[in-house]
């Protein structure tokens, strides 16, 4: 912190207006040991699921609720594999089956050629994406050379894990397009006369794929793939995951966390719209104790705690005020129907 900031305690601003004599120093979130693939627990199920996909060559495909840990699953296998850190394909609604590999500059190289001002090579104009540099890494510098531009930092031979996420987000075609180049670990290259790069057999890539739904996955597709449906933990599993998340309670059970699970328990089963997984959970809880919740309190003895952290639990109009309404009743308060 340095000499012109106001170290800052949450809560961070109150109802006044007034604005402190220096900025205020915000604390850095937690990300590190939110995010970190070490603390990724692993079940029995999963790891076989993982164990059949890496043997047979085939993506692995997850589905579950959001917030469950599909994509935290991605980074904990390229962790665990030794592979580095995985490439990600975030999918969009507009996504193509070439985005996965590349992208081509088209504006930026017509404007070269209607002005003749900037190159005249392809390559210059060209992008990789998560699945094409996980196949040009498969191979030596050496064997890619002619289709790396300028400034590609080329790592390989390596093998890598690929993520692409929510694939169910992108076009019913999407999935389908991908057949040949899944099973082959290929792609063409139309702005470099059609060129073909192959991924190095020993070095095939790893693919994770997640989803939120099987609507926009084509049979054909899933044949392709090693399903996995994660789903949200319970019990002493879920208490592990809150532990190596959670700093305020690495040191296992407290009338705290008992209390809090089994309010969150009660919490979705009423709010039926967008129902709050095990990433909501972990950011309520990281919430509820900075609010002030001590770990010898019940939930209910640390209400203006939970007061202050539940937004973290309801993501639309109709699930805050169902929120709102439970947290009243949980706490004994008076409600407009009383």
């Amino acid at each position: 912190m340095s000499d012109s900031t106001i170290k800052g305690d949450f809560p961070f601003i109150g109802i006044d207006a007034v604005p402190p004599g220096e900025p205020l120093d915000l604390p850095a979130p937690d990300i590190e040991r939110q995010d970190d693939p070490a603390g990724y627990l692993l079940d029995q199920p999963l790891v076989d699921a993982i164990n059949v996909a890496l043997l047979l060559g085939r993506p692995l495909l997850l589905m579950g609720d959001a917030g469950t840990g599909k994509t935290q699953l991605g980074h904990r296998l390229a962790w665990q594999l030794g592979f580095g850190k995985a490439l990600i394909f975030n999918t969009k609604s507009t996504s193509a089956a070439r985005d996965l590999f590349y992208a081509f500059d088209t504006l930026r190289r017509f404007h070269a050629a209607q002005t003749g001002e900037g190159s005249t090579n392809n390559l210059d104009y060209l992008t990789y994406n998560a699945l094409g540099e996980a196949i040009l890494q498969s191979h030596p510098r050496s064997a890619v050379a002619n289709v790396l531009p300028e400034g590609f930092e080329h790592i390989g031979p390596r093998r890598s894990v690929v993520l692409i996420d929510e694939i169910d987000k992108a076009p019913r075609d999407f999935p389908n397009d991908l057949l040949h180049e899944v099973d082959n670990m290929s792609f063409r290259i139309p702005e470099l006369r059609n060129v073909e790069v192959k991924a190095a057999r020993n070095m095939r890539p790893v693919l994770v794929l997640t989803s939120n739904s099987e609507k926009n996955l084509p049979d054909a597709f899933l044949r392709r793939c090693v399903f996995y449906n994660i789903p949200l933990p319970e019990g002493d599993r879920l208490v592990r995951i809150v532990r190596q998340r959670v700093g305020a309670f690495a040191d296992g059970t407290c009338p705290l966390l008992e209390s809090a699970l089994s309010f969150f328990k009660t919490v979705r089963s009423r709010l039926l719209r967008k129902t709050p997984a095990t990433a909501e959970l972990i950011n309520w809880l990281h919430a509820l104790t900075a609010a002030g919740a001590r770990s010898d309190q019940t939930l209910k003895e640390a209400a203006p705690a939970l007061k202050a952290s539940i937004s973290t639990l309801a993501k639309t109009r109709e699930d805050a005020d169902e929120l709102a309404l439970l947290v009243k009743e949980f706490l004994g308060e008076k409600t407009a129907a009383n």
